[in-house]
């Protein structure tokens, strides 16, 4: 007897319907086939429900079963086709009305005895299966709350293959997981760091608020132990709250890489990544031999951020180019062509020099000039080109640490960053770009005039630090975003002035 159960496969981020046809056969010996570009996982499943029905009481047919995943030309890999299969099984047998599962999208792993683990890409499945008019997602217990992020769908978490196989010959009434955004999203969307904690750096603090408000990229220059990576920490707590749709897309990113947390329905804060230095470029961009997400994708809508950036390779810092500039990555393999989304906002930290203590002035530096060029050539003046803010980070003094007071809030600068990200927002409502940081040569001759002392001072500048036709376009957003701060119409001479300040390589204070 045949049977057909609607499963699905995740490529990308994206669900694609696959149709477990399940055909038992008593002619011949016995034998359990599996077609349809299945990977070792998924060929391993023969086993993995073999197990899972004989141990709950089911005798197992010693027949000729075939097992079709259709389509044929999708690879099929993971051990999410455990479930239907099972189901297939157990509906060829004539043990389940095949009108019972039909409506419903399976997935799940059987574990030997039954019980059903969770699988990656749940929340995916739930979209396919809602857009595809599907009456509900049978899905395991702890995917349950992440598919019900999804509404118009009935979501049915199940804990056992029992369970599954009463629900579907409705011996069994389970009532679907129902979620509730608004409640889930404020829930969620707490930061357990805070700018509050941070003492000193006043100037590195308003750098970052800066970069928070205008989606400026951001390099951070200090010695070893001066807070660079605490104050990189702390940037998401001041960036905007994520809309429902951000959350959603970045949700379904990590839910396809497996990091969501057992029984997190949606990831509402902005991630931040901070990948080590050793990482290799397809670990950073997405890839291998069936593409998965990498940590520029797990960093959408978040922070990335590269501590010792002149100590990852060349060509894994060369990858960042493509994501940076156009907010997603291809990845091109054999078996498909994948684009993942990849806006992020990167913040790089380094020391001045090889030993960190160039400028310190209770250390003495021990590199040489050769040392020191070879360190900073490590960074491409490409990808240099692709980050606005350079800041310097100093070593905070023992007054600055041993003070008893607690610097601004996060939530206060938050109020700031989020009016500043509105203006923008209505500024480039026809221009298809969101922030300052993302202003083409175009924008910046429309938005950034300077008039009076502003441009006076910036041609000085221009002259007396020797800064590059890339700086010239660096300060000029910076600037806008500076008075965009302060509410301001027009760029003074005050906001070229700070910007000037944020471009510490090009003015070569190191």
């Amino acid at each position: 007897m045949l049977s057909k159960i609607l499963s699905a496969s995740i490529l990308g981020i994206d669900a694609y319907p696959v149709e477990v046809e399940v055909d038992i056969s008593s002619r011949g010996l016995p034998h359990f086939s599996m077609v349809g570009l299945p990977d070792t996982a998924v060929k391993e499943s023969r086993d993995r429900v073999r197990a899972a029905l004989k141990n709950i009481g089911f005798s197992f047919p010693l027949k000729q079963i075939t097992v079709n995943l259709a389509p044929a030309d999708l690879k099929k890999e993971g051990s999410a086709y455990d479930l239907p299969v099972a189901i297939g099984i157990i509906a060829s047998e004539g043990l389940i009305d095949p009108e019972g599962a039909k409506g419903y999208l399976i997935t799940g792993e059987l574990s030997l005895d039954g019980k059903i683990k969770p699988v990656r890409g749940a929340l995916s499945m739930a979209i396919k299966a809602r857009d595809l008019g599907l009456k509900g997602l049978i899905v395991p217990k702890e995917n349950a709350p992440e598919a019900a992020v999804v509404h118009g769908i009935q979501i049915i978490g199940l804990e056992s293959l029992p369970d599954v196989i009463s629900f579907l010959r409705k011996e069994k009434t389970v009532d679907p997981v129902t979620l509730d955004i608004s409640s889930a999203m404020q829930d969620l969307s707490l930061y357990e760091d805070d700018f509050s904690e941070v003492k000193g750096q006043e100037h590195a603090k308003r750098a970052l608020e800066v970069a928070a408000a205008g989606g400026h990229n951001l390099l951070l220059v200090g010695p070893p132990g001066s807070g660079k990576t605490m104050l990189a920490k702390r940037l998401p707590s001041i960036l905007p709250e994520m809309t429902f749709e951000e959350a959603l897309e970045t949700t379904r990113i990590h839910s396809v890489a497996g990091l969501l947390r057992d029984g997190q329905p949606l990831l509402a804060t902005r991630p931040f990544r901070a990948p080590h230095h050793t990482i290799s470029d397809v670990a950073l961009i997405g890839g291998g031999q069936v593409p998965k997400p990498g940590e520029v994708s797990l960093a959408h809508h978040g922070v990335l951020f590269l501590d010792e950036t002149p100590e990852f390779k060349r060509n894994v810092l060369e990858v960042l180019r493509q994501p940076l500039e156009n907010g997603d990555v291809t990845v091109s393999r054999a078996v498909a062509s994948i684009t993942y989304p990849a806006s992020f906002m990167l913040v790089s930290a380094m020391n001045p020099c090889p030993c960190g203590y160039l400028g310190d002035p209770k250390h003495s530096c021990t590199c040489t000039a050769g040392q020191i060029q070879r360190y900073r050539r490590k960074i491409s003046g490409p990808l240099l080109d692709r980050i606005d803010i350079h800041v310097e980070v100093p070593a905070v003094p023992y007054k600055d640490l041993s003070a008893d007071y607690a610097g601004e809030s996060s939530r206060d600068i938050s109020r700031r960053v989020v009016a500043t990200r509105k203006l923008q927002l209505e500024r480039f409502a026809k221009d298809k770009i969101f922030c300052n940081g993302q202003m083409k040569t175009r924008h910046i001759k429309k938005y950034c005039v300077l008039q009076g002392d502003a441009l006076g001072i910036l041609e000085t500048a221009m002259q007396k630090l020797g800064l590059s036709a890339r700086a010239y376009s660096r300060i000029l957003k910076l600037s806008r975003t500076i008075a965009d701060l302060e509410r301001a119409e027009n760029i003074a001479s005050s906001h070229i002035a700070e910007a000037i300040q944020y471009r510490t390589l090009d003015r070569g204070l190191f």
